[in-house]
């Protein structure tokens, strides 16, 4: 048959959004990718639902998250036939009509293609991951448990075990370079391992919620772990201003409750950095530390709690 439309009249166009289907087979996947946070994206949710009202939170459920926030959500097709629909746009089937295991280019890099992949590949014009250029891609890190979820329902991605670590490769003490021994002794349990190894600049999104335009810049960006507060680590700047759900009614009563930053396992990994080459880089110059000058203009009063300033190492005399 010639003609595309009479050709697919009557099929389902997408199976997989009845994980039942796929259930059939693959029943223990299926059941926990149903609670996993790739498929219900509660995680979205629950990032920005402290800063509103009861009330407030009422109407996000129902204006925003579910037409809005939930329709990012992905399906067992969308990562193993045809890469998910981002705003519309799709880049197709994978491989024709076959089903694949793998293809982290095609779908794990068009749902996290805004700031994660092209910084792990270089190509938001910074140097690429040290990993991708050995050949690795995402699941060498993430695992599929991770991915299809393990059965149970996390609020967010942090509260998932055994999620990827860079000592579960690189194990503290196996230095070959006393430098390297000193500086990983001295700074453990207080900096992460991304803020000396980031190799630069990496995205940070401006207003991307509804109702205000969106923009997007590099910067890098050193303070105190909102999560963490004994950790110096990387922050991305999260784009939620004050009347971001305006035009759903929400004025988020208690926007000051959560921080503008929120620490970021940045994925543009080098083994030598400014920071690695040179304590004065941190210690002296303060390079990429928050600032007072540095925060955002009218952002929540907690960024205040981000702001940390390196000591100065004492010369021996």
């Amino acid at each position: 048959m010639d003609d595309k439309d009479a050709a697919h009249e009557g099929m389902v166009k997408r199976p997989s959004d009845d994980l039942a289907l796929c259930g059939e087979c693959h029943q223990e996947i299926a059941a926990n990718y149903k609670k996993s946070l790739h498929y219900t994206t509660i995680g979205q949710r629950n990032r920005v639902i402290k800063r509103m009202s009861p009330d407030e939170a009422k109407i996000f459920d129902e204006k925003v998250f579910k037409k809005a926030c939930n329709s990012c959500h992905a399906t067992c097709g969308d990562c193993h036939v045809k890469s998910p629909s981002i705003g519309g746009v799709s880049v197709g089937l994978i491989n024709k009509h076959k089903f694949v295991r793998r293809d982290e280019g095609k779908t794990c890099a068009f749902c996290h293609g805004g700031r994660v992949y092209p910084e792990y590949t270089g190509e938001y014009g910074g140097n690429a991951d040290v990993h991708y250029q050995k050949g690795m891609m995402c699941m060498e890190c993430h695992t599929m448990d991770e991915m299809h979820g393990d059965g149970r329902a996390y609020a967010q991605k942090e509260e998932v075990p055994d999620r990827p670590r860079c000592t579960d490769c690189h194990e503290p003490g196996r230095e070959t370079k006393l430098t390297a021994q000193v500086g990983h002794l001295k700074h453990s349990q207080t900096v992460s391992c991304f803020a000396c190894h980031s190799a630069g600049e990496y995205r940070n999104c401006y207003n991307c919620h509804i109702g205000g335009s969106s923009e997007a810049k590099p910067g890098f960006f050193l303070g105190t772990s909102p999560r963490n507060r004994r950790e110096i680590t990387t922050l991305r700047i999260i784009p939620t201003v004050r009347d971001s759900f305006k035009a759903a009614g929400i004025q988020q009563a208690n926007f000051d409750a959560l921080p503008n930053y929120w620490d970021a396992p940045i994925h543009n990994i080098r083994k030598r950095t400014d920071r690695t080459r040179r304590c004065d880089t941190c210690h002296e110059d303060r390079k990429g530390f928050l600032t007072m000058e540095t925060l955002l203009k009218d952002g929540s009063r907690t960024n205040l709690e981000l702001i940390f300033k390196p000591q100065r190492i004492p010369i021996s005399r």
